[in-house]
């Protein structure tokens, strides 16, 4: 017994002393995995994630900021079931994939429990298993047999060839480029922040990201200078904070030299990716639309009926606008509104891609989506439905002009025209090279296509309103501070105000949705954010202060129950929540369950007798 227990000493000894005085590969694979790994964690504004602790508790909403920071193991196609099936669908997919060398097993998704009342009510368990079956999946729940899953992987471990002499080449890239590229993207040039030394054409390369950290004045920032050469080194910047910031392996297609010197095009080709996605870009259009599953799920909730007039508030980018249309067979009347012109030339684009007319889309802020008359019927022209009488277009907008364009469009482009001329007169009088400014405009531009005064033109109907209770169903698919989109590697800019000043403007938006829907109509809310102040109280005072409005069931159910209760802010205000019974008939789409979706909200109403 004695020689065995000093045996067992010495082996502890050993153990002890090699954990002390570990080997070079050792430490060479322990600071490999440490640094060279994706394994972000989530900051938040301490006031938020106290907030977000009380509505959720400690672990669940460490799990919820965990799950934030990765991309969905999945991605969601709708199938335009007017122009195609999803088998005919999946047949194509899989031949793309096959000559992509992707696997393509397909399994049909099935499902043991439904309800008397046809609705899903499934353990997470059942709900996992509809998305992990084979590559490609068929979604068999009643209704959204439409509905395709095309399975990714990840997240993967990469060997980036490390070595305590000799670090990687690396790319380091933007935030918001980090978050594409972790959704299948290339690395674009606009998005590259720095660059090792001497990287050439066709070099390996290691992908960082850049979050933004703590600044001096108590908000975030990013300080780092574009074009900042990395060593690899402790004095590099952001060093330390790019710890488990490396999301992929790729192969450099321009030089140091040009990534910073181009303006546009592909800087690094990600061919070793921390999560692995699927790119369905600019395949089989017309026929299939990416979209997130509760997004789905919300157009059929509002359940759109042949021949019906609806009304999406808030349309861009147009995907619930074209499903609720191909629900409806493209017969009746969709309204799609959005404030923003360029938008609503993309819902139009959509629309017309898939093949479907009853759409008809018009520039209107959601905040006025109700119509005034002001007796001024010289300004505008009533018009819209076949009575000509539930919608009030500038009439400015209807003149037909020679180029085929709206009188504010051309005025619009020509006041760009003038203010270029004007620059580019001035800067040849100067004699002055254009300044890095006016370059990272120009790069912005690009990145995120044209602003309002930028136009590229096209027929844009302006509305000043709709006739009060117009509609038969109206979708709200509100803005918010869609804290529930993924993946998300920083939290920061939102506050406890920016939170409650998003519920004010969703309150103000439904005070106008409500008076547009008729006696019997359905009014149904959707977010992608986690936060209640958005969701579960935007119910409750939808309910307190219109006592004609109650809540509905939904179909199908496959998120999870609402909030119930409440929650005090340091100033003494409470934010009140659903009440016991009323959190079944609302769905929140969690981020951190194993059905992995986004975050989402919806709730549906249903109006009652409205008073006179």
């Amino acid at each position: 017994m004695k020689k065995k227990g000093r045996d067992l000493l010495e082996a502890f000894r050993k153990t002890f002393l090699t954990l002390q005085n570990p080997t070079p590969r050792q430490i060479k694979m322990d600071a490999s995995s440490e640094r060279y790994c994706y394994n972000p964690i989530l900051r938040w504004n301490p006031q938020v994630e106290d907030y977000f602790i009380k509505a959720y508790g400690s672990l669940h909403f460490a799990q919820i900021s965990k799950a934030l920071t990765r991309p969905s193991c999945y991605s969601c196609i709708r199938v335009n079931t007017l122009k195609t099936t999803s088998d005919a669908v999946i047949e194509k997919l899989q031949e793309i994939m096959r000559k992509s060398g992707s696997d393509n097993d397909v399994e049909d998704i099935n499902f043991e429990e439904i309800k008397a009342n046809k609705s899903i009510d499934l353990d997470m368990a059942e709900k996992q298993s509809c998305l992990q079956n084979g590559s490609v999946s068929k979604c068999q729940i009643p209704g959204l047999e439409y509905v395709v899953f095309v399975k990714g992987s990840g997240p993967h471990t990469i060997d980036y060839g490390y070595a305590p002499d000799k670090p990687p080449k690396e790319v380091l890239v933007s935030r918001k480029c980090a978050e594409a590229v972790l959704r299948g993207a290339q690395v674009y040039v606009p998005g590259v922040m720095a660059c090792s030394a001497h990287v050439e054409e066709g070099d390996a390369v290691a992908v960082s990201v850049a979050v933004e950290q703590p600044a001096p004045d108590g908000g975030w920032g990013l300080g780092i200078t574009r074009g900042t050469v990395l060593q690899g080194l402790q004095t590099d910047p952001y060093y330390f904070e790019r710890n488990g910031l490396y999301i992929g392996q790729g192969t450099t297609m321009l030089s140091r030299a040009r990534i910073f010197r181009a303006s546009q095009g592909i800087a690094v080709d990600m061919n070793n990716q921390v999560f692995k996605l699927p790119s369905f870009h600019d395949v089989l259009e017309g026929e299939i639309f990416l979209q997130n599953l509760p997004s789905i799920v919300a157009a059929h909730a509002l359940d759109p009926r042949k021949g019906e007039r609806i009304l999406d508030m808030c349309a861009a980018p147009g995907g619930k606008t074209t499903a609720i249309a191909i629900l409806m067979k493209d017969e009746g009347e969709v309204i799609a509104a959005d404030r923003s012109h360029n938008k609503v030339m993309d819902i139009q684009k959509l629309a017309a891609e898939m093949g479907l007319t009853c759409i008809t889309t018009y520039k209107l802020d959601a905040l006025k989506a109700v119509c005034k008359r002001n007796g001024s019927s010289d300004m505008t022209t009533l018009c819209g439905n076949k009575d000509n009488n539930d919608v009030v277009i500038q009439s400015s907008d209807l003149r037909p002009l020679e180029n085929g364009g709206s009188s504010t469009t051309t005025v619009g482009l020509n006041a760009d025209t003038k203010c270029k001329e004007n620059v580019s007169n001035e800067k040849a009088n100067e004699r002055t090279y254009i300044s890095k400014a006016d370059i990272r405009k120009n790069m912005r531009r690009m990145r995120n296509g044209p602003g309002r005064n930028q136009s590229l033109g096209g027929r844009v109907e302006n509305s000043k309103g709709f006739l009060p209770n117009s509609f038969d169903r109206v979708l709200l698919d509100a803005p918010c501070s869609a804290l529930g989109l993924r993946p998300r590697l920083f939290a920061g800019e939102e506050t406890i105000e920016t939170l409650r000043n998003h519920g004010k403007y969703q309150r103000r938006m439904f005070d106008q949705a409500v008076q547009l829907v008729r006696p019997g109509g359905v009014l149904v809310y959707s977010t992608c954010t986690i936060n209640p102040g958005e969701n579960e109280a935007l119910v409750r005072y939808a309910l307190d202060t219109y006592k004609f409005l109650s809540l509905a069931p939904q179909h199908p159910r496959i998120g999870g129950p609402g909030l119930v209760g409440s929650c005090q802010f340091p100033d003494g205000y409470i934010e009140e929540w659903l009440r016991p019974g009323e959190e079944e008939l609302v769905q929140r789409f969690d981020p951190s369950s194993p059905l992995d979706t986004i975050g989402f909200f919806i709730a549906k109403f249903v109006v009652g007798p409205k008073e006179t």
